[in-house]
């Protein structure tokens, strides 16, 4: 708003993570999305359609602008695979057993990661727990850009390495 009041042409995204998430990081636990759905006996995407409703009827409430545009991240798969590979093309992610991660150290070397926040990449690794699933990561700090989905993963697309669906980093 103060943006527009000062005269500024505004363009306002806001996305909408529809594609589901893992109740931890590691890549296992249950679907938020898929377990939502079965409780509700509704397809994903009807949880989707359901909760944004509500959503954007509360931002209606508090009178919070609605955005320009609001993509959804089912909306964009094709474009996150297309990124995830140019990711790995210049060497900032690496893909394991179907799934891809991105490499933090990595980019660390290249562009300081963590310099907007404050926080230290030593003191990064060094916080960080060492959980199991995580073996398959060059290192423990390193997220998920794709994920290798089980078969009896709902929500789940083709990608150049198997069928899976984009990490939650990725599709914020």
């Amino acid at each position: 708003r103060y943006l527009r009041f000062k005269g500024y042409k505004v363009r306002y995204v806001r996305n909408i993570t529809d594609a589901g998430h893992l109740t931890n990081e590691r890549g296992e636990g249950v679907n938020r999305m898929e377990s939502q759905a079965r409780l509700e006996s509704l397809e994903p995407m009807e949880i989707v359609q359901k909760y944004t409703v509500g959503f954007h009827e509360v931002c209606r409430i508090y009178n919070l602008l609605p955005p320009t545009i609001e993509p959804t991240a089912t909306g964009h798969i094709i474009e996150q695979i297309q990124m995830i590979e140019v990711l790995i093309e210049k060497g900032y992610a690496y893909e394991v057993n179907g799934s891809v991660y991105f490499d933090v150290k990595y980019f660390h070397e290249k562009f300081q990661y963590g310099v907007l926040s404050g926080r230290n990449i030593d003191e990064l690794i060094a916080g960080y727990r060492d959980l199991d699933g995580q073996e398959e990561k060059r290192n423990s700090i390193d997220f998920a850009l794709w994920k290798k989905a089980s078969p009896e993963h709902i929500m789940q697309w083709r990608s150049p390495w198997g069928m899976g669906f984009p990490g939650w980093h990725l599709e914020c």
